[in-house]
């Protein structure tokens, strides 16, 4: 399993993002030694805009090669053999300089935890839900999410002027199941009762304004006054997404 994790807590309010791939669905061919027998892993880190330029050239390729090289730095090396006029191929090399991150550290990057929450809810449609939060950003610096387990959502802001308030029907709520009955707390709740949120609204929309392609299934799990909790699934990939509550 390929994992990525990148979290600005410590400089910007704790937001931090989760993916996980599955090598086996993305790659014909995999090879990869870890630090040892016990703990077959590397861990890299990366400024993902570099990942992305590198993958923009990608898009027409034959065939794409990812290796971790050492060159005059550790850098992950793209090579993508595109398609040419010739008989001759074309290959297309970029090096993107990546940190080695030592085995001390690892804990660090670990999955984030997620704390008991109060309600989970499908998202709806991320595409309308990113209209409806952009024309409130240019009113308001936070937004109050509120959720219930009957399927209702609400996004609101509050100045000293307006109050305003878009509603959402009939999402629908995940049925998780615990083995212990520990990991939520929503099997004792009032399904009306809305358990809420107040989180920065630019976080929201970055969240929001990130997602390229419709996820199969969009989740939302929020912890009263402490943490909204986003799962996006889409085919062999799955997306979890941080956002810590205001005081």
């Amino acid at each position: 399993m390929s994992q990525s994790f990148q979290s600005d807590k410590v400089a910007n309010g704790g937001v931090s993002m989760w993916c996980e791939l599955n090598q086996m669905n993305f790659f014909d061919e995999f090879q990869m030694e870890g630090v040892s027998a016990e703990n077959n892993e590397i861990y890299l880190e990366l400024a993902p805009e570099n990942l992305s330029r590198a993958f923009k050239t990608a898009q027409n390729a034959k065939t794409v090669k990812i290796k971790l090289t050492n060159k005059q730095c550790p850098c992950l090396t793209v090579a993508m053999e595109l398609p040419s006029l010739s008989t001759s191929s074309r290959i297309v090399t970029h090096d993107i300089p990546v940190g080695v991150i030592p085995r001390k550290l690892w804990n660090d990057f670990r999955e984030p935890s997620v704390p008991n929450f109060d309600v989970s809810i499908y998202l709806p449609v991320l595409k309308t839900m990113k209209c409806v939060v952009e024309r409130m950003k240019n009113i308001s610096s936070s937004v109050v999410i509120e959720a219930n387990l009957n399927g209702e959502m609400e996004l609101k802001i509050e100045t000293d002027l307006v109050c305003i308030t878009t509603h959402f029907r009939d999402l629908g709520n995940p049925p998780w199941v615990s083995w212990d009955d520990s990991q939520n707390s929503t099997h004792e709740r009032d399904p009306m009762n809305m358990a809420e949120a107040r989180i920065d609204i630019k976080r929201l929309l970055q969240f929001l304004a990130g997602q390229q392609v419709n996820p199969t299934k969009a989740l939302c799990n929020i912890a009263s006054n402490r943490i909204v909790h986003f799962i996006l699934l889409h085919e062999d990939v799955s997306l979890q997404y941080f956002i810590p509550a205001l005081a």
